[in-house]
């Protein structure tokens, strides 16, 4: 069962500092009361630059709408990234949105016009254990390898690789959930070919190791 812990939306940091809960431990809050939090409460970590900080026992978001980043990720983490993706597809919010957060959410595949990239995209999702390149997606969609860069640019924000990649963490993920123990193996059905890459990329992304990710939502965790 999840447990129960204090979260804090918004300017909800400023009650949980004000209780002394956050002495000692990181936090965020809405970036246009940075400066006043700081002043009030020095002994707090305030990390301005992100979206909601998961601090163990205690979670705070950056604003409104970060408060749904803040909750898909408690939904993700105490029920496992299917059921979080399920609900960002009824809020029609997305499950993981970039601008220095360094929780790692798996990211569905984007709700994009016919004429987008949404069909490359999910032929590449199905076949992410394979040795796909930038070149393959680009053939796959018909266009020059320039073109797809621009298109993943100004349709998704990024470029084919790092999507790629953001692919294929978000199924090493999802394997390390259901209970795959073996990291060697989580790195080769994943496509990142061995556990030295998926240690490495993991911790970039996120900023804990796959032991730690599996410590933390693997299957044994109640």
């Amino acid at each position: 069962m999840p447990s129960a812990c204090p979260v804090g939306f918004c300017s909800g940091a400023f009650t949980l500092a004000e209780a002394g809960v956050l002495d000692g431990r990181r936090a965020t809050a809405h970036w246009q009361w940075a400066d006043l939090f700081r002043a009030r409460f020095p002994s707090v970590q305030l990390e301005s630059d992100v979206l909601f900080v998961d601090d163990g026992d205690i979670l705070t978001a950056a604003g409104s709408a970060a408060a749904l980043d803040l909750g898909l990720h408690l939904v993700r983490r105490d029920h496992g990234a299917e059921v979080a993706n399920s609900v960002s597809r009824r809020l029609v919010f997305a499950a993981h949105r970039d601008g220095g957060q360094r929780q790692f959410v798996e990211r569905p595949v984007p709700d994009l016009p016919d004429e987008s990239l949404a069909p490359v995209l999910a032929w590449a999702q199905e076949r992410l254990d394979s040795p796909l390149s930038v070149s393959d997606l680009a053939a796959r969609a018909a266009v020059s390898p320039a073109t797809l860069h621009r298109r993943f640019q100004a349709q998704l924000g990024t470029t084919p690789l790092s999507w790629l990649t953001g692919e294929r963490l978000a199924l090493a993920c999802r394997l390390i959930e259901r209970g795959e123990s073996r990291f060697e193996m989580v790195a080769r059905r994943s496509g990142l070919g061995t556990a030295a890459n998926l240690r490495t990329l993991m911790r970039r992304a996120t900023g804990i190791t796959p032991s730690a990710y599996r410590r933390r939502f693997g299957p044994e965790v109640s």
